[in-house]
Parts: structure tokens; sequence; C-alpha cells
């Protein structure tokens, strides 16, 4: 009984070269398929990548052009980094390098208090449920997605009569409305991922519930923290309206500091670019360091109710 069992494994394979050979089957030309569709997709997505890239790379054309070549829609012009020169130099009588500290200190500053505050938070509310606590955390995170227009006008009278009108501490905490429902949320998810096994054989070891936290849950979520961090600190970098509102000189940032090159009879195109583009390098660098946490920070956890 084996031998006709073979020879019909046999007769089936080579029917299975013949249909490969004159095109029935899964040949050379379903390879060739597989490969166009392949090219069309990678053709696509280089498409995609220019097309995502394109306005950073009009900004940068008109960071380079000179002012008499500004309203010139060709390509062609004649390099220069005057327009940089300008705004770092506090030409045209705007202070844009200390709006530039000023962002520096109000983003550091809002994403240290949210993570000191809201580390603390997200691990408490992982750990211990009780009664109106997802109420609880779900007005939190009402505060990030609420607009910010609709609480811009009593904000604006508290600072002035609290005095907090234009100054950094203002800025800090009302960009904790940004920031810490941000940080609560997503660092929520990474220590509900832990065992809670780890901290209790610490607390049989001796430890209490704070040297728990700091010494065992803290240091398994660093990717984590990079992450949040990483990104409350974008959001608050990238903020606009409370700079706008509460904000007229000293405290003012960069994201409303580099609309002042638009006034005048004729708007400076090239200096606002050439702004704009100053202002991507500090978070560029934060994600170029913390790369490392990053892409593991971002892929582990998720957001959980």
């Amino acid at each position: 009984m084996r031998e006709p069992e073979r020879d019909v494994r046999e007769r089936e394979r080579e029917a299975g070269r013949g249909a490969g050979r004159d095109g029935r089957g899964p040949g050379r030309d379903g390879r060739g398929a597989r490969r166009v569709a392949g090219w069309l997709a990678d053709a696509a997505l280089v498409g995609y990548f220019v097309f995502a890239l394109f306005p950073i790379a009009w900004m940068l054309v008109l960071s380079l052009k000179p002012a008499d070549q500004l309203f010139s829609t060709y390509f062609s012009f004649t390099p220069t980094l005057g327009s940089y020169r300008t705004v770092l130099g506090g030409g045209e009588g705007i202070p844009f390098l200390r709006f530039f500290v000023n962002s520096l200190v109000v983003s550091v500053g809002a994403v240290a208090l949210s993570l000191l505050v809201g580390l603390p938070a997200a691990y408490a509310s992982a750990r211990w449920r009780f009664k109106g606590s997802e109420n609880l955390m779900f007005t939190l995170l009402s505060f990030r997605f609420a607009p910010e227009l609709t609480v811009i006008i009593p904000l604006f009278v508290l600072y002035q009569r609290l005095g907090l009108f234009d100054t950094y501490v203002g800025m800090i905490w009302v960009l904790q409305l940004v920031t810490l429902p941000l940080v609560v949320w997503i660092m929520r998810s990474y220590f509900a991922d832990l065992t809670p096994e780890l901290e209790q054989a610490a607390l049989l070891d001796g430890y209490s519930r704070t040297q728990a936290f700091f010494r065992v849950a803290l240091p398994l979520v660093k990717p984590g923290v990079a992450a949040v961090s990483l990104l409350a600190f974008i959001f608050a970098w990238n903020n606009f309206v409370f700079p706008l509102i509460l904000t007229s000189n000293e405290a003012q940032t960069v994201t409303v500091g580099a609309l002042s090159f638009l006034g005048g009879d004729r708007p400076k195109y090239n200096l606002t670019a050439a702004a704009a583009l100053v202002s991507v390098v500090p978070p560029l660098l934060l994600a170029l360091t913390i790369q490392r946490y990053l892409v593991r920070g971002l892929s582990f956890g998720a957001v959980k109710s």
C-alpha cells in the first residue's frame, strides 16, 4: 500500500510545479505581482512622506530667502542666514531669544510639577479603587478635553486680581490644565500593568508604601515616564491660547512671539519662518535624547479605564 501512496504524492508535486510554470498557480507570475504591489506601497509611502514634510521644507525655504526675494514664487534664490541672525539677535525690536528662554522655563516647570503631582496620583488611581474614583478620573480628563477658550476669561480676571498675570508662576500653574491630565491618565495604565506582587514583596521586606513606590514601582516605569514627559513638554511648549491672553511681555513664549514678526505694514514671513524653525529645536533635541526610552515607552501600556 505504500508504493501507490508515494506515487500519488509525487504526481501531486509534479502537478504543483506544472501549475507554477504555466501560470495557473503560485509561480513566477504570483511573485511578480507581489513584488509590484510592494513597489507601489513603497512609492505611496514615499509620496506621503514628501507630502507630510513639504510644509517644513517650505518654511526652510522661506527662512533662507532674503527680504527682496521673499515674495518670489521661484525656488531659485540666493540663500542667506540673515533671518536667523535677525531673530536671535533681537532684531525688529522683538526679543525673541528671551521668549525662547521663557518657553523653556515655563515648559520645564510645568512638566516637572505635573510629574511631581501626577505620578503619585496615577499610582494611587491604579492601585486603589473607591466609590466615585472613576468619576474623579473622568473629571480630571475633562480638563484636558475642554476648550481653553471656555475658561480663559475667568482665568484672566483671577490672574489680574492675584498678581499672576504675565508671570512664570502663573503660566506654569495654568499649563497644569494641559499636562497634568495627560500625565495621570497615561501613567495610570503603566502602573496598572505592573503586578502588585512586586510591591507586596517589598512591603513584606519592611518597605513602607512610599518606599515601595519610589524603589520598586517607579523604576519599572521609567520608559513610560520618558514618553509622557516628552508628550507633556510638547503640549506645554506648543500651547498658544494661554500665553496669548495671560502674558504680555515678561513671560511671553515663542508661540506668541513668533507672530510678532507678522505685524507692521509688510509681514516678514522669512523672520516668522526662521522663528518657527528655531522653536522646533528643543522638542526635537529632547526626543533624540530620550529616544531609547521613548520607543519602549510608547509601545508599553495603553490608556485604560
